[in-house]
């Protein structure tokens, strides 16, 4: 027998990221320190470390044609910005910028930063009533779009599934590579 619609919107949000997020964990369980900065392509988006020790992501406020080839290290440094403010925006606090969203480097720091913000999105996300979601919503879209919180929170369903699978290929990609040559 079929599960039943949930009674909310606010379940049915969490039901459907639940099940993005258990694609998360089988890619960053799987995640070794080498992945991250891999290039599968001459022209990537990844993360650079600064003097001081800090990263940066290339960025470019105009999406330049081609548009490179993200590294894993450059998705999850986003993932980190979008969803940290989206939980901002939602929370009703100044929502930061994307230079104040610090990366934690290629490896397991990366992968709880990510597990962290998890937990905060299903805290967000599980406090929500219905009015809530109703609330106007002006991200990641302008203000005068007319959408809500519930909008919101579809579209970080969305855009976590996207990245996640992004990841997912890339590592699946470096894996084979370095199968192929252990093979040859």
């Amino acid at each position: 027998m079929p599960a039943s619609v949930p009674a909310s919107v606010t379940a049915l949000l969490r039901r459907q990221f639940d099940l993005t997020w258990a694609l998360a964990e089988y890619h960053l369980d799987r995640l070794e320190p080498g992945d991250f900065l891999w290039e599968p392509a001459a022209l990537c988006w990844t993360m650079r470390q600064d003097p001081a020790g800090g990263w940066r992501a290339d960025w470019a406020d105009t999406e330049p044609d081609p548009v490179p080839v993200p590294t894993i290290a450059w998705l999850t440094w986003h993932i980190g910005w979008w969803w940290s403010v989206a939980a901002d925006h939602v929370r009703q606090r100044p929502a930061r910028e994307r230079d104040d969203i610090r990366w934690p480097g290629p490896g397991a720091e990366t992968v709880a930063w990510l597990r962290e913000l998890r937990s905060e999105w299903t805290d967000t996300l599980d406090g929500l009533t219905e009015a809530g979601l109703d609330r106007p919503s002006a991200y990641p879209w302008p203000a005068d779009a007319g959408l809500t919180v519930a909008d919101l929170a579809a579209w970080v369903n969305a855009e976590l599934m996207k990245n996640v699978a992004e990841i997912g290929q890339l590592r699946l990609m470096r894996a084979a590579g370095r199968a192929a040559g252990r093979a040859a």
